[in-house]
């Protein structure tokens, strides 16, 4: 990979982050931004009607604030409100508010990526919390390895599923790429990246994971969580049945996931494999009744999902 040094781009890079208080998040997040190489041209942050004062926070950055109502917000139709309102940017990056840039070149590396003109979209890597405990360290090494690559649509038939794996906590796009297939869909529940890097490998464009773009980001989902996260999942699969179809199923990466955890635990923390154990099923559960979600009454669906504003609107 070229040095950041050499990697620069015609465009305006412009950094899109949706926030809903952030002031929590506020300090690394803004110093990570400040200490970068690259400086975005522009900074946009859209929030969904925060009480902690985030909005106070952002411009005093400079940033460039922009409000809605927290029940308009939803994955896909505010990060597209977002790229619409960059309409001259070349490179659009979205980070969310608790992913903090790790080191000066995090967005360098992921932009000079982009110099490869068959690039449609790149992401960083995700490094845990410095706080993060064996199993949610695992989760991330494991989904953001020390080794880049590059995947398209051929990469189906050796990586299936995974071939489309991709993170809007720390993604890039090339906005005339991320336009030419549709934008992000306006109303899912969750994986809105996914969606659009299956339709940018199906319309020709290549995807880039860049080890040596870093953000700091990582979660510690309890048990419930782990399933109401699934439930998400299990419902974009089901709405997207396309996906399934073309791409085929994760199943072949969740069994590696596992035999990888419980292999990771019981050579550094035994006594986490019962908690493990316990997550694995409330994933396998959540992701099969999330399949069937066209069963359950939306009522119970509010319930049952991590995303609730989805089902309010």
């Amino acid at each position: 990979m070229k040095q950041p040094t050499e990697a620069v781009v015609s465009g305006p890079v412009v950094l899109i982050i949706p926030t809903f208080n952030a002031a929590r998040y506020w300090p690394a997040l803004s110093e990570g931004i400040r200490a970068q190489s690259l400086a975005p041209d522009k900074v946009i942050v859209i929030d969904s009607a925060s009480s902690d004062g985030t909005q106070d926070l952002a411009r005093r950055n400079g940033f460039t604030l922009v409000e809605i109502a927290s029940r308009d917000f939803n994955h896909g139709g505010t990060r597209q409100f977002g790229a619409e309102l960059a309409e001259d940017a070349e490179i659009l990056i979205f980070l969310t508010q608790d992913a903090a840039p790790f080191g000066a070149d995090a967005f360098a590396n992921l932009v000079c990526t982009f110099e490869n003109t068959e690039i449609g979209a790149a992401y960083g890597r995700q490094l845990p919390r410095e706080t993060a405990g064996p199993i949610e360290a695992h989760a991330r090494r494991f989904s953001y390895p020390p080794v880049s690559r590059v995947r398209s649509w051929e990469s189906r038939r050796t990586h299936g599923f995974k071939s489309i794996f991709f993170s809007n906590a720390f993604g890039a796009y090339r906005r005339s790429a991320l336009m030419s297939v549709g934008g992000f869909s306006p109303d899912v529940i969750f994986g809105e990246d996914t969606l659009v890097v299956a339709r940018l490998h199906r319309a020709g464009w290549k995807t880039a994971y860049v080890a040596d773009a870093m953000v700091r980001h990582s979660h510690a989902y309890s048990i419930p969580e782990e399933f109401r996260r699934y439930f998400d999942i299990g419902v974009l699969h089901a709405r997207e049945s396309w996906l399934i179809e073309q791409f085929g199923s994760a199943s072949g990466e969740g069994r590696r996931f596992i035999a990888s955890e419980l292999n990771d635990l019981l050579k550094h923390a035994p006594h986490h494999v019962p908690s493990a154990l316990m997550r694995t099923l409330a994933k396998y559960l959540g992701y099969k009744i999330g399949r069937r979600e066209s069963r359950i009454a939306p009522r119970l669906k509010y319930h049952l999902g991590l995303n609730r504003q989805y089902w309010i609107r």
